[in-house]
């Protein structure tokens, strides 16, 4: 018998000591982080709601209850019992029962009224009909991307319950090392912006954290062929972690599978599906672009089948000498900060990710509130001594004093947006203008991955600002449903008609004007001298945004937007550049992230940023703060005791 297998009888029977004589159970197994419990007897054990949570008290675990199949009820009688519990309100839109598991997907457009308060449905669902329930959001603006996701994942239950148990038993593992000691290797992202990658190693495990690619850089991905990294094996790294699903960390995760990793990417909900939609349209701007993909969509999908979402705040064990908890970073939909807890309380680090310290009209500002952080990897994309940003509110102003001009020159304006955050972020200062008669109301078309991307954002309200979530949920002032608001979806024609048209309000991809839609939207309005091309976010080194916004007006266009490969074309609109809308902290949103955290870190290392920025703000903090501080290299290893 192996080492997990005597954990797993030890720990039965102290579930059995600890509950009832009456309640049977059959059945303890590991499924990833979790210890799922199955009873004949789910009734009584959703009877006393107590129960679970003293059990994951006692035993320090996560505690799921599933109920033994012969304990079910069949799916039909139980449908009609689990609805005659919800009430009407909650909007329940489909019930999926998975007898392999017992447990039945309830989708609903309220799902706290499914919950109840403390969970008093749901133990009032599985007192009823012995099934355990499982609650999603319908989404308020369709999703192929949530569809396609879930219904992915609801074929592959089975073999993903076989992914999750073997997780399950690599994380609960003996440890083998009596060596104390903590590695932090740079595969990427140092002194530069962009292709994210670290490994953190202890003598036990191996994890990977982020994998993307560098923008405007074509090849230059990171180091993973080093021994640190993928060298010694896809196969022997524990598991990856994505701090959130932007290319530049999130491009290259699927590679792994084609290099053989089997092993799980923890990452939050929503971020495992923009995943999904970013790495798909990264294969499909490289066929485009007539370049080769470094894989195949099916690695989309194994990284999606190897997901095991966490939300905010749980503490997780991801090996045998390593907890991981997510914490909100107010970058991106899903963004998270990465704390991770070593050994016996032996080490605590703690990888920022992108961040945004300062509540946005999207997120609550970033968490920095952690037990205990020793070292902490700190993004410096805007690090530099003058990385100021402006004032949002001053910024929004900025915006729609553009846009008023623009308009009454009779021009367009055409702002290149990231699909995933700035895009959102824009859209909320437009509706409030118009609505509050600060801009004139015309249409803002979007286009690419944008209105996809805002439908993501609105099946995940619990990770926005409190007060646009409680917009969200009353569909009568869901901001992202109004009228204003167009989605481009028949391509060039609809593109030309806009053009051709009133005055308006373009967003589009790509950000930093790399290919995507956003060529297109160029050459239709380019040549237009009363209209206006208005940046609001970072254009990093190497691509075309940067070289535009730094005075370029001949530009390639490679045959976006009906025109031959090697055409170029003459910007005649305005350049216009609107600061503050950036998903990142400015120089002093850095420095209060690491001001404000209690207890400081011990050493920072500061990373993710061009190679001024970062050495500046090793040296602020340095001399401000007498920590220890570093501007690490790329394939440099930190080694602490």
């Amino acid at each position: 018998m192996s080492q997990v297998d005597k954990q797993l009888d030890t720990l039965k029977s102290e579930i059995e000591q600890e509950i009832p004589n009456d309640i049977t159970v059959t059945d303890v197994k590991y499924e990833g982080p979790e210890l799922v419990v199955y009873t004949r007897d789910p009734k009584r054990f959703a009877g006393d709601g107590d129960l679970i949570r003293r059990l994951a008290s006692k035993l320090r675990k996560r505690i799921t209850v599933r109920p033994d199949p012969s304990a079910l009820s069949p799916p039909a009688r139980a449908e009609e019992e689990v609805r005659e519990v919800i009430p009407d309100d909650a909007g329940v839109t489909d019930l999926d029962f998975h007898e392999d598991t017992g447990e039945v997907v309830i989708e609903a457009e309220k799902p706290g009224m499914v919950i109840g308060r403390r969970g008093s449905t749901l133990r009032e669902i599985t007192q009823e009909v012995g099934w355990t329930p499982e609650v999603v959001r319908t989404p308020p603006i369709e999703s192929s991307t949530v569809s396609n996701v879930r219904g992915f994942l609801k074929n592959e239950r089975e073999e993903r319950r076989d992914i999750l148990e073997r997780v399950g038993r690599q994380i609960h593992r003996e440890e083998m090392s009596d060596d104390e000691w903590v590695r932090i290797t740079t595969l990427g992202c140092c002194r530069e912006v962009g292709r994210a990658a670290f490994i953190l190693s202890t003598p036990e495990t191996r994890i990977l954290i982020d994998c993307g690619d560098k923008p405007g850089a074509e090849g230059e991905v990171p180091y993973l062929q080093v021994p640190e990294a993928l060298g010694a094996g896809a196969a022997t790294l524990d598991a990856v972690i994505l701090t959130h699903a932007h290319l530049d960390h999130s491009a290259l995760v699927p590679l792994l599978f084609k290099y053989g990793y089997d092993g799980p990417i923890y990452t939050t909900e929503p971020t495992r599906d923009l995943m999904g939609l970013l790495t798909l349209d990264y294969l499909d701007v490289a066929a485009k672009d007539g370049r080769t993909p470094p894989y195949e969509s099916a690695q989309v999908r194994e990284a999606i089948k190897h997901t095991i979402p966490l939300e905010y705040g749980d503490v997780t064990d991801v090996a045998p000498d390593v907890k991981l908890t997510f914490h909100n970073a107010g970058h991106i939909l899903g963004s998270a900060v990465t704390h991770f807890h070593i050994g016996d309380g032996l080490y605590n680090v703690a990888f920022s990710g992108d961040i945004h310290y300062e509540d946005t009209r999207l997120f609550n500002g970033a968490v920095n509130d952690f037990p205990r952080v020793e070292t902490l990897v700190l993004e410096s994309t805007y690090g530099g001594r003058n990385d100021y940003q402006t004032d949002q509110e001053d910024s929004e102003e900025a915006l729609k004093e553009v846009i008023n001009e623009t308009y009454e020159q009779g021009g367009k304006v055409v702002i290149p947006a990231f699909a995933v955050g700035r895009s959102q972020e824009i859209m909320l200062v437009l509706e409030e203008a118009m609505r509050e008669g600060e801009i004139p109301e015309m249409p803002v078309h979007l286009d690419g991955m944008i209105w996809e991307a805002t439908a993501i954002h609105t099946t995940y309200p619990e990770y926005l600002r409190d007060d646009l979530r409680d917009r969200i949920f009353h569909e009568d002032e869901n901001p992202f449903l109004a009228d204003q608001f167009n989605h481009i979806d028949a391509g060039e024609d609809e593109r030309q008609d806009v053009a051709d048209g009133d005055e308006c309000i373009v967003i589009s991809t790509s950000g930093m004007i790399e290919g995507g839609p956003i060529m297109s939207w160029l050459r239709h309005i380019g040549p237009d001298p009363d209209s206006n091309l208005v940046f609001v976010g970072y254009q990093a080194q190497g691509t075309l945004g940067r070289r535009i916004q730094n005075g370029w007006d001949e530009i390639p266009v490679d045959g976006w937007g009906g025109g031959s490969r090697g055409d170029t074309l003459t910007l005649e609109m305005g350049t216009e550049v609107v600061d503050g809308f950036s998903g990142h902290a400015d120089r002093q949103g850095l420095e209060n992230f690491v001001k404000t955290m209690n207890p400081r870190p011990e050493k920072v290392l500061c990373v993710h940023g061009d190679e001024s920025s970062v050495q500046d703000l090793s040296s602020s903090l340095y001399h401000d703060y007498n920590m220890r501080t570093f501007a690490p290299k790329n394939l440099e290893t930190f080694r602490f005791k």
